[in-house]
């Protein structure tokens, strides 16, 4: 069994080099399976609000096999989805029902910073509001929904980069503030999963995505991302919606 690396509490197996980076903003994303509709349960509470902004649709993606088969519907809570979630008896989803994307990088606003798990959502959300606040003040625009890439985890915490993609960026900008930088989105070939259910019970999913990975013998780069759909007060929300990329090598 390869090295472990992804640590999340609650967390049976770590990914085996850890899951992705973050990568959203604005880019085309190329799919070179195309994605299957992969419904997933409801789960427990979920994390705080990102601020609001504009919220365009999702990047367009391009299917390079149309034909492949649709995946069956799970039935357990809060289950990743590449297209077929596992079930009740924890079966990884089938090969045929992953999604492999290709994510194309994007501008973006982001603020990195450090937290223990049992913060981590407020850590984020309180971020994602700082640079909402600042783009409104710059005068520019966002052009997608906001993410937290996760670059370093460990038992106790993790170092994240709160990210909000951008319709564009003056030439030569390199930050709103001091703490406030201007960047991009990762970029590559990557896999998609969801989790829907509360933030508290993320962990499931996350375990879920591990096991996938190693039963199909995939290589994880070093950083994972989360990408927030929809906008919750509180980690125990159960109406969380929260799409996680996994980049692979």
């Amino acid at each position: 069994m390869r090295e472990k690396a992804f640590a999340r509490p609650g967390i049976a197996a770590a990914v085996s080099a850890a899951l992705l980076a973050l990568a959203w903003f604005g880019g085309a994303v190329a799919q070179e399976n195309p994605p299957a509709a992969s419904p997933t349960a409801p789960s427990p509470a979920s994390p705080g609000a990102p601020a609001a902004g504009p919220q365009p649709a999702p990047p367009a993606t391009t299917s390079e096999n149309p034909s492949a088969p649709a995946p069956s519907s799970p039935s357990a809570p809060a289950s990743p989805s590449p297209a077929n979630p596992p079930s009740d008896n924890g079966q990884a989803p089938s090969e045929s029902a992953s999604q492999t994307l290709v994510l194309v990088g994007r501008p973006a606003a982001f603020i990195e910073g450090k937290a223990n798990w049992d913060e981590g959502f407020s850590a984020l959300m309180g971020a994602i509001g700082l640079i909402n606040a600042e783009i409104g003040k710059a005068g520019l625009k966002s052009a997608g929904r906001p993410l937290g890439v996760f670059l370093e985890t460990d038992d106790a915490g993790f170092r994240y980069r709160a990210m909000v993609p951008l319709e564009s960026v003056p030439e030569g900008k390199t930050q709103l503030t001091d703490a406030i930088k201007i960047g991009q989105t990762p970029a590559g070939k990557a896999m998609k999963f969801e989790h829907r259910g509360s933030y508290e019970d993320i962990d499931s999913t996350y375990e879920a995505i591990t096991a996938y990975l190693d039963e199909k013998g995939l290589e994880a780069e070093n950083l994972f991302y989360e990408e927030y759909l929809n906008e919750v007060k509180s980690p125990d929300d159960p109406t969380l919606e929260v799409d996680i990329y996994v980049l692979l090598k």
